[in-house]
């Protein structure tokens, strides 16, 4: 009994694992992809993005028979804002990135993810009132220093990695709040998308500006391939969400930055002047404090719970106090 648990459970991690790999692995390709769509610009293409994602969404929902969660937040107005919200949010962050990666900056936007997780500290800090032990203020202060170089490199700040880390921040703090599942959450999100969606693409049908239908089958599949593009990473990370530990997951989500910013100096050969390496450098420095500490607060919490339960299961005797 005890063989075959442990065979199951070492199946459900492997499980985890490579659907981790497949969504992280499927947002670090995803600029192969935006390329593909032109003509069309980065409005045209977010708008079918926010529109096709709904209809995927939907039939995904429809497979799984999952529906009374809709019920349930149409009853309540808070919730209902804050997906709104989240909806605003989101829409800004995939805007930028298809803008960017179209645009010739995949280099600039893979920054926006590698420094995600210290804005996310950040934000923690100053709306949560959370505290940070000395490692992790070590990583905050390193990841401004390379944003400062940055900075310089640039000859202005880094606008589409601020951007992008700021939005995706604010993004996973709404989320949190709202408190839905990856699936229910992305749909009723795109539930608040799809009508302004809509109504541009109709506007720019109207103006003789659209580039759906005008370019042929293969060009409009691609623009509806959108709303697969968007779901299926995330339906892998609901997989592995569910299998791995957070420490893993927290160590895979750097895959996605990786690959971008291999793709955008291997193949689209975009410049790496020094002091870019540099200020890259030092968010790759600040990126290691956070995972050493994670891994050490991890241990020393697991050291912590292992005592308990050795505590737990001691004989009550054992623990009593000598008369």
């Amino acid at each position: 009994m005890a063989a075959a648990q442990a065979s199951k459970e070492a199946r459900e991690a492997r499980t985890g694992l490579l659907n981790g790999f497949a969504a992280y692995g499927m947002w670090g390709l995803v600029p192969l992809f935006w390329p593909l769509l032109k003509p069309a610009g980065a409005g045209e293409i977010l708008a079918h993005r926010m529109a096709w994602s709904l209809v995927v969404v939907a039939v995904a929902l429809l497979v799984v028979r999952r529906w009374a969660w809709a019920g349930e937040l149409l009853r309540q107005p808070r919730r209902l804002g804050l997906v709104a919200l989240a909806a605003s949010v989101i829409t800004l962050n995939w805007g930028v990135y298809i803008w960017a990666v179209n645009s010739g900056h995949v280099v600039e936007a893979s920054l926006g993810y590698f420094i995600n997780p210290l804005v996310t500290i950040a934000i923690g800090v100053l709306l949560l009132g959370e505290r940070l032990r000395p490692v992790q203020w070590a990583a905050v202060g390193v990841g401004l220093a390379a944003v400062l170089v940055l900075a310089f490199g640039y000859g202005r700040p880094p606008w589409i990695s601020l951007c992008l880390a700021f939005s995706f921040a604010t993004y996973g703090l709404v989320k949190k709040k709202v408190n839905l599942g990856g699936l229910e959450s992305l749909a009723a999100e795109t539930a608040v998308q799809f009508l302004p969606a809509v109504a541009y693409l109709v506007w720019l049908g109207a103006h003789g500006d659209a580039a759906f239908g005008t370019e042929g089958a293969g060009h409009a599949a691609l623009l509806a391939a959108t709303g697969l593009v968007t779901a299926a990473p995330l339906v892998c990370f609901g997989a592995a969400a569910i299998r791995v530990p957070l420490s893993t997951l927290g160590l895979l989500q750097y895959l996605a930055p990786v690959f971008q910013f291999l793709l955008g100096v291997l193949y689209f050969h975009e410049e790496m002047p020094p002091e870019r390496w540099a200020g890259f450098g030092l968010v790759w420095l600040a990126l290691i404090l956070l995972t050493f500490e994670a891994f050490r607060a991890a241990r020393r919490n697991g050291v912590r719970l292992a005592a308990m339960r050795a505590a737990a299961a001691a004989p009550e005797a054992e623990r009593a106090p000598v008369a």
